[in-house]
């Protein structure tokens, strides 16, 4: 029976190193995209797509106190905020913690992979079925659904492992899991298995396995099995590649949306520029401006 996603897995652990200096206090989470931190993005595509629980991996006590204060309600804060001058930050707040929207934690106090992460969620998730969701990417669609919600429709008809794919150059496929027999029909990809960044000549096709993930509970009964990969850590590609080879139907879903990279500081001030070009249009004039006065 195909269930739908009541929870989604979020994996905050880590030193986020690439980073610093700027998390070395603040998770990367926070770091903002478009004046709205990375994590909201994740959270509001959950809420989007019905999903009523967030389970936080987090590493430490300071990691796990940032989400916490940040998820729970702040009536003194919005009391200051009721008049009506005030009232766009008002909303900016209550907008926070979308209606109904639960928030759990789980500690990885080890760096064993994202796989491991994800398993650190198993008495939380239950015998529910999941997601899981990467924060360093933000994916938008500003002409329908969102990331989250396009998935779960397909999840909804096919069941077995859903998950976003992007089509990349087969010397970028180095960075990527990639998938194994992959055959298309329109944007949906069924494929045999996945590989972890694969060697060049090992490349079994360009499509790359991007996450976020819509999986069957079944997963976190295999994540236990899985060993160590080739980068010495427990992937959550390998413990879908294993279900895959046992018979679970595996689904890439070429979405329609737009992939802002928010992994490194260069990657965040790029795809910042990105998105506040292509949201407000007077600052393409300014931007414009900026560079005659350059040249």
């Amino acid at each position: 029976m195909i269930r739908k996603p009541e929870v989604c897995v979020l994996p905050v652990a880590g030193l986020s190193t690439r980073n610093l200096p700027t998390t070395k206090v603040l998770h990367k989470g926070f770091m903002t995209l478009n004046n709205l931190p990375v994590i909201q993005y994740a959270v509001n595509s959950c809420a989007e797509a019905g999903i009523k629980e967030i389970v936080f991996i987090y590493s430490d006590d300071a990691c796990k106190n940032m989400f916490a204060k940040y998820y729970t309600p702040a009536p003194e804060l919005e009391a200051r905020l009721s008049a009506p001058s005030k009232a766009e930050l008002l909303k900016a707040v209550q907008d926070i913690i979308p209606a109904g929207m639960k928030f759990s934690f789980a500690c990885q106090n080890e760096p064993k992979g994202n796989g491991h992460a994800v398993l650190m969620a198993k008495d939380i998730v239950g015998e529910r079925d999941f997601a899981v969701m990467w924060v360093d990417d933000v994916y938008i669609n500003r002409n329908g659904a969102g990331m989250m919600k396009q998935l779960c429709d397909v999840y909804a008809q096919r069941g077995g492992i859903v998950e976003n794919i992007m089509e990349c150059k087969r010397e970028d496929m180095v960075r990527y899991g990639a998938l194994i027999g992959a055959e298309r029909e329109g944007n949906i990809v069924r494929a045999t298995g996945l590989i972890e960044k694969p060697k060049l000549e090992e490349v079994p096709s360009n499509y790359a396995s991007m996450g976020p993930y819509i999986l069957p509970n079944e997963i976190m009964k295999i994540l236990p099995e899985v060993t160590k990969g080739s980068n010495g850590e427990i992937n959550l590609t390998d413990a879908l590649n294993l279900a895959a080879e046992r018979g679970m139907p595996l689904y890439g879903v070429l979405t329609e949306t737009i992939r802002y990279d928010c992994g490194t500081n260069a990657d965040l001030l790029k795809a910042n520029i990105k998105l506040a070009l292509e949201t407000t249009p007077e600052l393409r004039a300014y931007t414009q401006k900026i560079l005659q006065d350059l040249a």
